[in-house]
């Protein structure tokens, strides 16, 4: 032991092989920001993806809302330590997406979007960002699910999304960083986690993690920055949110509406949406907000009593 303690220490970090998690982190980690928003009432933390040189941020809605009066002050903090002032561009709380703008900067590091579409379970997966308010934390873990509808941020039907479910280890203050691949592709942006706890204080990873598709946030991110606002396709029908067998009870069809000019009926219930199955309202928002603009869907129906299948083709509004 003691000729050991006089060995001199290796020099150098380990070099880092291709498609480890290693190799993921030096690769994403610039391009990763801390995001601090000070309002009148408390400080709140979450993170986010540069998605441009000149500063755009994506991250979650949840997380900068409080600045969208301009009043709160609002900084990021870069993979260096150098803190900068951010601006809020603008959010939607329907989806829970949201784009901010870091000042006076260029040539700024940016993450590469992934196709969320070629996901699969079981698929290796890392997720950075400041659980706990410390920055570039990295965690790993695997897509445990795909098509989970959740919550995302507050509120109540609305804020429901397809989400992708994780292992890799998120807790509050990931909100809005990426969730890539092995090729350090963002395929998702951490936004959810499931907790056992009931009271009031925040609980951590339980391994329960949830991330918006990529597809979807590029989508929605890319509205905000054009419109300053953001949409998603609609068949035209209210759901009954107290329908407790399986699938989603169509409770009113909006007159011309993409539903009804299909030909979907007041008390049918929707079982799939294409060869996917539905086993709950929201299982139906979900699927159909994920949807492209324009698409052709096709809904198995049956009527109030489980009977009488049939198909039918909607056609979803264009933007």
């Amino acid at each position: 032991v003691a000729e050991s303690l006089k060995e001199p220490a290796s020099r150098g970090k380990p070099q880092a092989e291709a498609g480890t998690v290693q190799a993921v982190a030096e690769a994403v980690q610039p391009a990763v920001v801390s995001i601090r928003l000070l309002t009148e009432d408390n400080a709140i933390s979450g993170s986010g993806s540069i998605i441009s040189q000149d500063g755009y941020v994506l991250t979650n809605n949840h997380v900068v809302e409080g600045a969208a009066d301009g009043r709160a002050e609002m900084t990021v903090t870069l993979q260096d330590g150098s803190t900068h002032r951010a601006k809020f561009i603008a959010g939607d709380s329907n989806t829970d997406v949201a784009v901010i703008k870091v000042e006076d900067v260029s040539n700024m590091p940016t993450i590469t979007i992934g196709n969320s579409d070629d996901l699969a379970v079981g698929q290796n997966v890392v997720a950075i960002g400041a659980p706990l308010g410390l920055e570039q934390t990295v965690t790993t873990g695997i897509v445990s699910a795909l098509n989970r509808p959740v919550r995302a941020g507050e509120g109540g039907e609305a804020t429901i999304i397809d989400a992708i479910q994780t292992d890799a280890a998120i807790n509050p203050g990931n909100s809005g960083g990426p969730l890539v691949n092995m090729n350090g592709e963002l395929i998702g942006m951490n936004s959810v986690i499931a907790s056992t706890n009931n009271g009031s204080e925040e609980a951590g990873s339980i391994g329960l993690g949830f991330a918006i598709p990529a597809n979807f946030a590029r989508r929605t991110a890319d509205q905000l920055i054009k419109d300053g606002k953001a949409s998603y396709p609609l068949i035209g029908v209210s759901l009954d949110q107290r329908f407790r067998e399986s699938g989603a009870k169509i409770a009113e069809v909006s007159k011309d509406g993409p539903g009804d000019k299909a030909g979907l009926k007041k008390g049918e219930v929707v079982i799939a949406i294409n060869d996917r199955v539905i086993k709950n309202a929201n299982g139906l928002i979900a699927a159909v907000r994920s949807s492209d603009f324009g698409a052709k869907i096709k809904l198995k129906v049956v009527d109030e009593k489980g009977e009488n299948p049939r198909e039918v083709e909607v056609t979803l509004p264009n933007e």
